[in-house]
């Protein structure tokens, strides 16, 4: 099993995704939340703040993340379980940091992430079930 963690950064009723580079092998042209696997030896939100350092350029208030939920893909050996996390405070302003996985990131509003081509359809409704701002 292939652990994976994302991270939900949300500002205004927007989450932010990134677009996964139509030449990547493990779902091209696809949005998706940031992150990436977990390695040995790290957390759960280790491999959070790690991942949204290489990927967005922010370092998350680690007190500010909690965990929203899991969604599993596939089955078997090649079975993926995606741990995603609300992330409520990061400092940094979010930017392509990885070209070679991401050719775009975008602010999307919640309500719109039905419409889009997603890595994982669960995640509309696990991100509705964000808190408030």
């Amino acid at each position: 099993m292939h652990v994976v963690v994302v991270g939900a950064l949300r500002d205004n009723g927007a989450v932010l995704l990134v677009h996964r580079s139509p030449t990547r092998r493990a779902y091209p042209d696809r949005w998706d939340l940031p992150g990436g696997h977990v390695e040995a030896g790290e957390s759960e939100l280790q491999a959070l703040a790690r991942e949204m350092h290489e990927e967005l350029g922010v370092h998350i208030v680690g007190e500010s993340a909690t965990r929203l939920g899991d969604l599993y893909a596939r089955s078997g050996e090649d079975t993926v379980h995606l741990c995603v996390w609300h992330v409520g405070d990061w400092v940094g302003a979010p930017t392509n940091c990885a070209p070679d996985e991401h050719d775009d990131i975008a602010w999307v509003g919640i309500s719109e992430l039905g419409g889009l081509p997603l890595v994982h359809g669960g995640l509309p409704a696990l991100l509705r079930s964000l808190p408030a701002p």
